[in-house]
């Protein structure tokens, strides 16, 4: 346990007593008392070998920290800023990817889906479906997902309140499903920007679902990079720091070998070399300040 000071503070009254949601994506509890959960891989499948690099790092991070992942990567990218931008390698070919990884490492995975056409392929691959930020309204899309029974993650739009993530979230519990987890990623602030309100992260908290904060996506700067997103690489620490102070149950990293040459998402993935130190930090802190949020 590392030192800190979690034992001088009272407890956090805003979080005390919350409903909290708690289930498994195979053998990882959400929530963890113990560790956060960490959804973490690059920002789409360019192509097999750069996936399972990712992949077999993740696992020795696992291996040395004692903390699970979720392996996550798009299998096809549906909302690219420029319709010149890559989007896939096809959909069964990086589904299939998926299913190695998941199957060779014992790690969960997830992706994105953008219409209901596309549930029912992709839940035949992955353990968790992802409903982006800009669907998190789709009221057909969010039952759909809810209806393979499988966790949806939904992100929260850049243009919603916190709080109305709750009626998101009821869309897909209405179907039976209670597997949910909400995900902070920043919101539209001007044009080109986004920035984080850590206040929304107790608000949606309060629904009673865990809350997972998106550390790089919160990050970019939407359409800012002449035709595609830029972004604000240097912020990720210290925003992932704040978020797991403020309560988050996870934290989600796109997490890349070489980012300048990532097809996606370039100017906010992060080195996959320097991933384990920050990793180790963020469990470090977790542990200090989960007693304030349990107690």
């Amino acid at each position: 346990m590392p030192k800190c000071l979690g034992g001088i503070w009272p407890p956090l009254q805003f979080l005390t007593g919350r409903m909290m949601q708690k289930f498994s994506i195979g053998s990882i509890a959400v929530p963890d008392p113990d560790v956060p959960l960490f959804i973490a891989g690059p920002c789409v499948i360019e192509n097999r070998s750069m996936a399972v690099t990712v992949a077999e790092e993740l696992h020795h991070i696992s291996r040395e920290l004692g903390v699970r992942f979720i392996f996550k990567g798009s299998y096809r990218k549906a909302n690219r800023s420029s319709g010149s931008s890559f989007t896939g390698i096809g959909d069964e070919a990086a589904l299939e990817v998926l299913r190695e990884i998941g199957d060779r490492y014992d790690m969960p995975v997830l992706t994105d889906v953008h219409e209901t056409r596309d549930v029912e392929l992709a839940a035949r691959y992955v353990d968790v479906l992802q409903i982006p930020a800009f669907l998190s309204r789709q009221t057909e899309l969010l039952q759909a997902a809810g209806e393979t029974g499988l966790t949806v993650n939904i992100k929260k739009g850049q243009f919603m309140a916190p709080q109305d993530m709750a009626l998101a979230a009821a869309k897909v519990s209405a179907t039976g499903n209670q597997r949910i987890m909400l995900t902070e990623r920043g919101s539209s602030f001007g044009y080109n920007n986004l920035v984080v309100d850590f206040r929304g992260i107790v608000k949606m908290a309060e629904s009673g679902w865990p809350v997972i904060y998106d550390a790089t996506h919160s990050l970019q700067l939407p359409g800012a990079g002449n035709g595609v997103s830029g972004g604000e690489r240097e912020y990720v620490v210290p925003l992932a720091r704040a978020a797991v102070a403020a309560g988050v149950d996870g934290l989600f990293f796109e997490v890349h070998p070489e980012p300048e040459k990532a097809l996606s998402d370039a100017a906010t993935q992060l080195p996959l070399g320097s991933f384990r130190p920050l990793v180790k930090q963020l469990i470090d802190l977790y542990r200090c300040v989960q007693p304030l949020h349990s107690s």
